[in-house]
């Protein structure tokens, strides 16, 4: 590679990596706030209201995720900003409605505001796909919603402490923050080339599909797909607990009202995960990449494991250590399948299609977990503390995951080969 086609990837890299990273950034600041708040006092029909309240958004977020399947697979370039936008403004509207009903009976403008929330990863992603680069744009995308978890949720605090904001109010005035750096990333996204002639030749190009398209892809991969999924579910679940109910964790391990210990943890992680995952870039062979993500993501189940088992049964490690850890293990896992690994398989096999459809697919399913962790706490083990069940879930994902992603390797593995022999012969 010249001087100048390395200054001109970097400065793709920049560019798309930088404009993506502040839309999903962004994004944040209109769907997590609002888990910073306690809602104290409040209850409906028995049950806990910030419960309800994230039950009540992922819920929207998960039917937006199946909507997503058909939505973003068969999506036309010339829509994506403006379904961007429309989205993100449906999302506020919603937050504003949250604001000025009475609780709790406001809880159904949180099931709005995560209907349209849920399709803006793909719509983001879609930009980044079928690029030789690719890894580094997910890596670098993916780094935004780890940090924009912290972060958005310590400007909500910040709002909380230092304004005294209503914790009704503060989540549509975050959102309103944000707002004016959405438009902006939103414009400097559009302005990114399109996918070159080699992109296209290393990765294939990445184009609306049919339903027979759809078809074709899903059974083609069934078995390797539900184990990922299977994996995913779980892991989805795991890291939305965490990031549901970290304020509520930090107290009970002896940290609270302080804002920074949101974005620090998540800055932290965003840092060493964006340094792992990158580095996957530099695998040319789709089949090497394929197998090296996945024990990676292995790994990273493994520290959630060890770190819980550090940190619970012996006291080894500090709540700040152990939250990091488990955080970063987490994500290690959970980014190459919402991203970078659906985008190597499709490079490696002849399926006409896009990451965005199998992405989805996993998505969605995995945030039905979600919803269901979160029932399953609150009617089976109401008494249990959060913190206790969040340790006892650690172990279960990791040996769920483990399970999943051990078979997942040896059938990609498999089918990968055999459709290379097939092509070279």
């Amino acid at each position: 590679m010249d001087l100048s086609e390395l200054k001109k990837k970097s400065s793709l890299i920049l560019s798309a990596g930088l404009a993506a990273f502040l839309v999903y950034f962004s994004m944040y600041a209109f769907r997590k706030p609002f888990a910073v708040a306690t809602f104290q006092g409040y209850e409906i029909w028995g049950i806990n209201y910030k419960i309800v309240l994230i039950i009540s958004q992922v819920i929207g977020y998960t039917i937006s995720k199946f909507i997503g399947i058909k939505v973003i697979s068969e999506m036309k370039k010339e829509r994506r900003p403006w379904l961007i936008i429309g989205f993100i403004l449906l999302a506020e509207l919603a937050l504003l409605g949250f604001a000025l009903v009475e609780p709790p009976y406001n809880f159904v403008f949180l099931f709005l505001n995560g209907l349209p929330l849920g399709m803006i990863w793909g719509l983001v992603f879609s930009y980044l796909e079928g690029r030789n680069i690719t890894e580094i744009l997910a890596t670098i995308l993916s780094a935004s919603f780890i940090m924009a978890s912290g972060v958005t949720k310590a400007v909500g605090k910040y709002l909380l402490l230092e304004f005294s904001v209503s914790e009704f109010w503060m989540p549509f005035l975050t959102g309103l923050i944000f707002l004016i750096p959405l438009l902006f990333s939103v414009w400097w996204l559009e302005k990114i080339p399109s996918p070159t002639k080699e992109d296209i030749l290393l990765r294939k190009e990445r184009l609306p599909m049919t339903k027979t398209d759809k078809k074709k892809l899903f059974w083609g991969l069934f078995p390797g797909l539900m184990a990922l999924i299977v994996m995913y579910l779980f892991l989805t679940a795991f890291r939305d607990y965490r990031d549901n109910f970290s304020a509520e964790i930090w107290i009970e391990t002896g940290l609270e009202n302080s804002a920074s210990i949101f974005a620090k943890t998540e800055t932290y992680i965003a840092f060493l995960a964006l340094s792992i995952l990158a580095l996957f870039v530099f695998i040319k062979d789709n089949l090497k990449a394929v197998k090296t993500m996945i024990l990676v993501m292995i790994l990273g189940l493994i520290s959630i494991a060890i770190t819980t088992y550090l940190f619970h049964q012996h006291n080894a490690l500090s709540p700040f250590t152990w939250m990091t850890i488990t955080g970063l293990g987490a994500y290690i896992a959970y980014i190459p399948l919402g991203s970078m690994l659906f985008d190597r398989i499709i490079s490696a096999l002849s399926y006409k299609g896009n990451a965005g459809f199998l992405i989805y697919i996993a998505d969605a399913i995995g945030y039905v977990g979600s919803v269901f962790i979160l029932f399953y706490k609150e009617f089976f083990y109401k008494d249990l503390s959060i913190l206790n069940f969040f340790i006892n879930f650690s172990y279960i994902t990791f040996f769920v995951g483990l399970s999943g992603l051990t078979y997942a390797y040896f059938y990609f593995n498999s089918k990968i080969n055999k459709h290379e022999i097939a092509t070279n012969n």
